[in-house]
């Protein structure tokens, strides 16, 4: 019997994802089957279970793979941007909606709530980093400094976070308010 490739064998992990994705998206996690997702992906049962033996584990894989796309720079075109990217996935990947469903579910699910806080804690420290160059401080010299740019990382992720429950929720809605939002907590 011929090996199957790892590249073969990631495809089909990610097949498995990506309808795992788009039925979370649509109709959350608790209205969500093993079935529904063998359905969507086109695989057997068997074929799922090669790879997750949980929906749980479906459910961590696709947190997993939160995007990127935070700007390089805090500038009012490079957030914008960045806003402008979060707005696309919501249209085109319902991926507002899918954000929405993975925080109720990290609410009572301590392993997916683990997951999300480190997540959450990354890109805080990302954006403080991006704060600390925006100013052009040293990250580690002066503590004050870095407590500040942590400040203002917290408040830029708890605003992009409720601009995208305002997308789950709301539709389509223009970043412009957002942007200017952010860039006052930046520039404060």
């Amino acid at each position: 019997m011929p090996k199957v490739s790892q590249a073969h064998l990631d495809a089909r992990r990610q097949q498995i994802i990506d309808a795992a994705r788009a039925r979370f998206a649509t109709h959350g996690f608790a209205r969500t089957s093993m079935a529904d997702i063998v359905t969507g992906s086109g695989l057997s049962n068997g074929a799922i279970y090669r790879y997750f033996t949980s929906k749980e584990e479906i459910v961590v894989a696709v947190c997993e793979q939160a995007g990127d796309g935070l700007p390089q720079e805090l500038t009012t075109e490079a957030v914008n941007g960045f806003l402008e990217h979060i707005r696309t996935l919501a249209r085109d990947a319902d991926h507002a909606r899918l954000v929405a469903q993975i925080y109720a579910e990290a609410a009572v699910s301590p392993p997916l709530a683990a997951l999300v806080r480190d997540q959450l804690a990354a890109l805080r420290a990302a954006v403080a980093e991006l704060v600390s160059a925006r100013r052009g401080l040293d990250r580690g010299r002066d503590r004050d400094r870095d407590r500040d740019a942590e400040r203002v990382a917290e408040a830029f992720v708890a605003l992009c976070a409720g601009y995208n429950q305002q997308l789950a929720i709301r539709g389509d809605v223009d970043p412009a308010p957002y942007t200017a939002a952010l860039m006052a907590i930046v520039e404060e």
